[in-house]
């Protein structure tokens, strides 16, 4: 099978699953089959690109030409291929959560949930691949309108209300920034298509380049630099297979992908420095996550600070790439998967909290370790990635962002990282040592009989144990994930 169809099989695989779940919709055990085969050949697909990238093949496929210049075209590239690994396999394992989430909370209209689940990935194939900047913006805009029905799965009005929020914001962007920069970029380049180095010719404006710079960075709302990150913590109204999809899986990590690949390929790292606006992005990017990150301290609910800690680690993926240094675009890429990882786990187990112990709030998981010492340890394992300490793979994402402002010498960034890492300390290690190491609130005791607490259902465990233990198998051995950023970068 030739590497090119093996490009085409990544994109086609997730459609032939949203055909197949439907059909199979009244037998769940059949229909859940399906979704964990797709994402099992998925993976195997998008794996097998992977030394072909590092031999330096040529991947691609050409789908349609709809105008002269404008072309349905996709491409393998290092960083793309990255993003569609992580993608991929966190699909085939969000699946495997979802099964033991939906039945154990007894959520309605499974089958329409998995398709969209399926829908949703086929857009994040085509965003990793996309040959240009046409084919990405298409993608990236099928995926905000494939998710919005997940946002309002539950049907009520605070869901509808969220989904709002989620479809205003994102559309708002994209189509009142992140298009006419495209289109900008068209009449300047005269292409679309990603290139090493960038594509604007060297007499360019810089001060043209500046305002575009600034339309693409806000005009990716998805990867929800302040002030466009209000969708992010209204969507947490969506059930936690869907938060994790959010915020590890698709759309915020399809946000920062896309900051990075325009960054990279557009404008090209030499080109990034020359841009006045890239050092006011840079403190944008820095406020983003120090904000983000007291905002979330004071979050009592924990989806909430869970979120508002998402909007904090999306903006160290931006400052890394805007930072345009080598060390930087490996750290932001190289935080992409740590993230992932990460963040993924811990929603896993405030879903895990939510069916089992009937949780939400932080102050009501005092003691919960006892009664759900698996989902408690991955917690933990969890928040030391996200906050960047052995023995976790977050360690390297955030060592090589420090050596991005090091070798920028940005000192204001550095000692902002630092204080960002200190805060992510402050509002994530105590949940799970208290849940350890504290007894028990008595007022809510009664709430919760906690004889009868037990772990959450086999599949949503063995998922989150899956992506903790990814989170240790990271700092052991992410040279698979670096060679790439090598060749990319």
């Amino acid at each position: 099978m030739s590497d090119s169809t093996l490009l085409q099989l990544a994109l086609l695989i997730p459609l032939l699953a949203l055909v197949g779940i439907p059909l199979t919709a009244r037998r769940e055990n059949l229909r859940e089959s399906v979704s964990l085969l797709a994402g099992a050949a998925l993976f195997a697909v998008v794996a097998s690109l992977y030394r072909p990238v590092l031999d330096g093949a040529e991947v691609a496929a050409h789908w349609l030409e709809v105008l002269p210049g404008l072309v349905l075209a996709f491409r393998v590239e290092p960083l793309g291929l990255l993003f569609a690994l992580v993608a991929s396999f966190l699909w085939m394992v969000t699946t495997l959560y979802a099964i033991g989430y939906m039945r154990g909370h007894g959520e309605q209209n499974q089958a329409r949930f998995f398709s969209l689940f399926a829908l949703s990935i086929t857009a994040v194939m085509g965003i990793a691949f996309a040959e240009n900047l046409f084919t990405l913006f298409v993608f990236y805009e099928i995926l905000t309108l494939c998710t919005y029905p997940l946002v309002t799965h539950a049907g009520t009005d605070r869901a509808r209300q969220g989904g709002r929020v989620y479809l205003g914001v994102l559309l708002g962007t994209s189509v009142g920034f992140f298009l006419l920069a495209i289109i900008v970029t068209w009449l300047l380049a005269g292409t679309l298509s990603f290139r090493p180095g960038g594509i604007f010719p060297a007499d360019t404006d810089t001060a043209l380049l500046s305002v575009l710079l600034v339309f693409y960075v806000f005009g990716v709302g998805k990867a929800a630099i302040m002030p466009f990150h209000r969708w992010l913590p209204a969507a947490m109204v969506a059930p936690t297979p869907v938060s994790a999809l959010l915020h590890a899986v698709a759309v915020v990590k399809a946000g920062v992908f896309v900051v990075l690949k325009v960054c990279l390929l557009i404008f090209g790292l030499d080109t990034l420095k020359s841009i006045p606006a890239t050092q006011w992005l840079l403190y944008l990017a820095g406020a983003s996550i120090l904000l983000a990150s007291i905002v979330a301290l004071r979050q009592k609910n924990l989806k909430k600070r869970l979120a508002y800690s998402t909007v904090s680690q999306l903006g160290y993926i931006t400052l890394g790439a805007l930072l345009a240094t080598s060390a930087g675009m490996t750290g932001s890429a190289l935080h992409i998967v740590m993230h992932a990882f990460g963040k993924i786990t811990l929603f896993f187990c405030a879903g895990a909290i939510l069916v089992a112990a009937h949780k939400t709030e932080v102050g009501e998981l005092r003691g919960l370790g006892r009664q759900m010492p698996v989902t408690m340890s991955a917690f933990l394992v969890a928040s030391l990635c996200i906050i960047g300490i052995p023995p976790t793979g977050g360690t390297w994402s955030k060592w090589y962002l420090m050596l991005g402002t090091l070798e920028a010498q940005q000192w204001l960034l550095m000692a902002l990282l630092m204080a960002s890492s200190l805060l992510s300390i402050a509002y994530l290690l105590p949940i799970p040592l208290r849940a350890f190491f504290s007894r028990q609130d008595p007022a809510l005791q009664s709430t919760t009989d906690a004889a009868v607490v037990k772990e959450a259902p086999l599949p949503s465990l063995i998922a989150l144990g899956i992506t903790a233990a990814g989170c240790v198998y990271l700092l052991l051995f992410p040279d698979i994930f670096y060679q790439l950023i090598k060749v990319g970068i």
